[in-house]
């Protein structure tokens, strides 16, 4: 395989602030046990940081199944494949630090456009190679939430930094992605363009399909308990 070449964010995420306010009006903060007033002291502490951040909640807090219901394309909400109703068990990788706090920074996304027409297996390697780390579904659904524009059609992309251990250790072959359903099977017409939570096998290559990953995670000192 050619080797990667990370490319700038879609485009300039909202403020640290204004994704505060979005996360608040969602009703998030409360999933995540956290104030209102604390996650905007948060996010404005942060702000002065400089370059483009996301804030993410910490799956332990909320899981992917609250947050993909609350994506939205043309009028149609995200959903989770039938098939994956243990989309909550799939977990950090070993490799992948998480900072210990409810919300974090996830620094310097990448779509990974570049690595289409590679499997999971082949991606992973690559990905971790050059410093980064891969997105977990979490954090590239809090990504959807906070910038649409980042899934297009034939744009779409992978999660890898998630993934589900099974009863002996193993990983299972199942890698989780965010895509656009195109309405057939078990969808439904009425899902045609939803924001689609689904799973690609992790040695399957897909055209259509990115790897997200990142620069860095961090909390920036986070406190908690802020004044009001």
């Amino acid at each position: 395989m050619p080797e990667p070449t990370p490319a700038a964010a879609v485009t300039a995420l909202p403020s640290l602030v204004d994704q505060a306010e979005v996360l608040t009006g969602l009703g998030l903060h409360e999933r995540a046990g956290i104030s209102a007033t604390e996650l905007r002291a948060f996010a404005a502490g942060a702000e002065g940081g400089g370059g483009d951040a996301l804030l993410a909640l910490h799956p332990g807090r909320v899981p992917a199944s609250d947050l993909a219901p609350l994506l939205n394309r043309e009028g149609r909400p995200g959903f989770v494949v039938g098939d994956m109703t243990d989309v909550d068990e799939f977990a950090p990788l070993d490799t992948v630090g998480l900072p210990d706090a409810p919300v974090y920074l996830v620094t310097g996304l990448d779509r990974g456009d570049d690595m289409s027409n590679w499997s999971p297996d082949e991606a992973l390697p690559a990905i971790t190679k050059h410093g980064r780390t891969p997105l977990l579904l979490t954090e590239g659904i809090h990504w959807v939430l906070q910038q649409p524009g980042a899934l297009e059609r034939n744009r779409c992309f992978m999660t890898i930094g998630s993934r589900l251990r099974k009863a002996n250790g193993a990983l299972d072959a199942r890698t989780p992605a965010i895509w656009i359903s195109n309405g057939t099977g078990r969808d439904g017409r009425e899902r045609r363009n939803a924001p689609k939570i689904g799973w690609c096998w992790a040695g399957n290559r897909h055209t259509w399909l990115g790897f997200a990953s990142a620069a860095d995670r961090g909390s920036q000192g986070w406190l908690g308990a802020v004044p009001a």
